[in-house]
């Protein structure tokens, strides 16, 4: 057997070898990360690129450590053997990051992945020195060449073990763990190929077959040079995707916690943080269920508080409120943590209990919250010196496990009126000659519920419009919609009775809404008939406590039908105005913004703060038909109308005067210059269609219908 050659390396490029290792292993373990991401499509695309970028950067390993290799004659290498070497590079790789992409490593999983990596490195690195043909060819010492492939079971067994050993690391951590591991790799992969170099004999006097191959150590460097730039491009690539994925991800973040917290808002009074009239029915849902399931007792206590408007009236709106809030935290205070306690109007709050619920506990529960609310409220602003009290009344209802959850509320409100007929500042529980009522009721929401979805038996809803003329001339220039229900049983049911029913049993917000899209809808009719007119539709005060949802179908109605804001507008009550006057104030002028008009209703019958009035965004205030009634019989009637138009032009606003229903009552009206009218003197309310027709076939002769209110939208006057 001929001698074979001392193999000499360049310490050098043995070093370039090296960082080129562990450069390849830095990207690598960077790379599994990408490659575990969630989307499929995305995590296929870094597998593909990362094998390619992973495998060239082992492969620039070798084909350096061999460049490192000093032999005494030229050397060149076969390109189709050397391309296969680095197919087998990047196969390995392919292997490494599809078991790294896995959720857990099993011993199994180990076994048979460094196993497999193992095989792809012995083939890479003996591929790669078979494209050095010699003659006489390399002479193999078998015992370095198995060290070699033990070398490289160990090396790819200790690469799995570090790449899932680093996602336990703390983010602190992670980088410098990573450095710390690309060293280790980098000399395990390294100590594989140098191994194997020590396997290879040459024999003195071997001639390179391959000379004119792939040669020269300036190809070396280019190699090297062009894997590291490869290398540093996909770092800085997956550096990219990573601060874009973490971004992402905080974004994704803030945004679910912004919708958490516009959920929260949703359902919580604005004023006093409580639950609201939504989040109770939707907890009374599911404890009734629960009783009906489980036994689990269940009982209501309505808590409503005896002369409230009295403090609005005397302190104003900022005593009234700061009242409200120290009333829900004694309530809250007095509440245990399972309970739910829920403010359902300006004065009335309900506390939900389950468990626990004998009549003689709930007595007790119910003079507590008694003797609560009777304390003194020292920081609440009152007249004198002596500090504000209240009083309360009380309606104690349980449920009994029959009938709908829902039922509860309005028992526990019959109750609270049978404790206000004995004078107040009691408690009372719900019996049965109450049940009358209360069964009306449920019946009353039920129907109510199928009409909106258009269910049989629910009979109709409809609007009907009444007219508005202008005061100095007698134009039409707009009309009132006002809710009507056609039952298929009671006839006609008016909103004095179906109103306080879908404001008690949670449906005046799907109610509200049905009356936006309506109007909505019947003014593109009327546009598509050649009619433009301007519509006044009222809000209650559960639509202006949920702000988000009303702007958001307004705005949705508004696109839909193609109609223009300014033929709309809002009436709100005095008193709807005035409740929670902060939070009022925001919601209109939200609507504003839209382009909405906005009017006060029923003025002259509330408290109104002037100073807050003026900050309102409205631009129309209604005098109560009550007035108007007096005004032929009345000076205090006519006193009171008269200061009212003058403090509506002094603040800019135009008047409408409703329930005129004689000519002397609109005498007195124009005479006091009044802008607008509306009442049975002129017309009635009427369905729509009928109102088309009412303006166009003459009955409204003597008035002068206008076909377009386009002139009335300039001038920002409602309705």
């Amino acid at each position: 057997m001929p001698a074979v050659l001392a193999l000499r390396f360049d310490p050098a490029v043995v070093v370039l070898s090296y960082l080129t290792a562990a450069f390849a292993a830095y990207v690598a373990l960077d790379l599994a990360q990408r490659v575990r991401t969630p989307d499929v499509l995305v995590a296929r695309t870094w597998w593909i690129a990362g094998s390619l970028s992973m495998g060239t950067g082992i492969w620039a390993m070798h084909f350096v450590g061999m460049l490192a290799l000093k032999l005494p004659f030229l050397v060149g290498y076969d390109t189709a053997i050397t391309l296969l070497s680095w197919l087998a590079a990047v196969g390995v790789s392919a292997i490494a990051l599809r078991v790294a992409a896995r959720e857990t490593l099993t011993p199994t999983g180990l076994a048979v992945g460094s196993l497999s990596m193992a095989a792809g490195i012995c083939a890479m690195h003996y591929t790669g020195m078979a494209a050095l043909v010699l003659a006489p060819g390399i002479q193999w010492n078998w015992a370095l060449v198995a060290a070699s492939a033990a070398v490289a079971t160990g090396a790819s067994a200790a690469a799995l073990c570090i790449f899932f050993g680093l996602r336990r690391l703390p983010r602190a951590w992670a980088r410098l763990g990573q450095v710390v591991a690309a060293l280790v790799m980098g000399a395990a992969v390294a100590g594989m190929h140098y191994t194997g170099m020590a396997a290879a004999g040459i024999p003195e006097g071997s001639v390179c077959l391959s000379e004119n191959g792939l040669a020269g150590d300036n190809l070396g460097g280019l190699v090297a040079g062009a894997t590291f730039a490869l290398l540093l491009l996909t770092l800085v690539t997956s550096a990219l995707d990573a601060r874009s994925e973490r971004r992402t991800n905080r974004l994704q973040q803030s945004l679910k916690a912004a919708t958490t917290e516009l959920h929260e808002q949703a359902l919580r009074d604005a004023l006093t943080g409580l639950a609201n009239r939504q989040l109770l029915d939707d907890r009374l849902q599911h404890a009734a269920a629960r009783g009906r399931r489980e036994g689990v007792r269940l009982a209501l206590l309505a808590v409503n508080l005896d002369g409230f408007k009295p403090i609005n009236d005397s302190f104003g709106l900022a005593a009234g409120d700061q009242v409200l809030r120290e009333v829900a935290r004694r309530l809250q205070g007095l509440a245990r943590g399972d309970d739910t306690l829920a403010r359902l109007a300006a004065d009335e709050f309900v506390l939900m209990l389950e468990g626990e619920v004998g009549e003689a506990t709930l007595a007790q529960v119910a003079q507590r919250l008694l003797d609560a609310l009777a304390e003194p409220m020292i920081d609440v602003p009152s007249a004198g010196s002596q500090p504000l009290r209240l009083s309360a009344s009380v309606g104690i209802a349980l449920y009994d496990g029959s009938g709908p959850g829902e039922a509860l509320i309005a028992q526990a409100d019959s109750a609270v009126q049978s404790a206000k007929r004995a004078g107040g500042n009691g408690f009372a529980f719900f019996e049965a000659h109450m049940q009358a009522g209360v069964r009306e009721q449920v019946e009353l929401a039920r129907d109510l519920r199928a009409a909106l979805a258009g269910e049989p038996g629910g009979g109709r809803l409809a609007l009907h419009y009444q007219p508005k003329v202008a005061g100095d001339q007698g134009d039409v220039t707009g009309v009132e919609a006002l809710l009507r229900w056609q039952h298929p049983q009671r006839g006609a049911v008016g909103p004095a009775a179906f109103i306080p029913i879908a404001e008690r049993f949670g449906l005046i917000m799907p109610l509200g809404d049905w009356v936006i899209q309506e109007a909505c809808r019947q003014l593109a009719a009327w546009r598509r008939q050649g009619l433009q007119m301007r519509v006044a539709i009222n809000l209650s005060v559960q639509q202006l406590r949920q702000p988000d949802a009303l702007v958001r179908h307004f705005e949705e109605m508004l696109a839909q039908h193609d109609i223009d804001a300014r033929q709309l507008t809002c009436e709100i009550t005095e008193s709807v105005a005035m409740d929670d006057a902060s939070a009022t104030e925001r919601t209109l002028q939200r609507l504003a913004a839209l382009g909405l008009s906005l009017s006060i209703d029923d003025f002259g019958t509330g408290y109104s703060s002037l100073a807050y009035l003026r900050r309102l965004p409205v631009s129309q205030l209604k005098i109560d038909r009550s007035f108007v009634q007096d005004l032929e019989t009345s000076a205090d009637a006519r006193a009171i109308v008269n200061a009212v138009i003058e403090l509506a032009h002094a603040l800019s606003l135009t008047v409408v005067a409703e329930g005129v229903e004689t000519e002397g009552q609109a005498a007195v009206l124009r005479a006091k210059r009044c802008d607008k009218l509306q009442g049975y003197l002129f017309a009635r309310p009427m369905p729509a269609d009928e109102l088309a027709r009412w303006a166009t076939d003459g009955r409204a002769s003597r008035l002068r219908f206008s076909a377009s209110v386009y002139a009335a939208l300039d001038e920002g006057a409602g309705v």
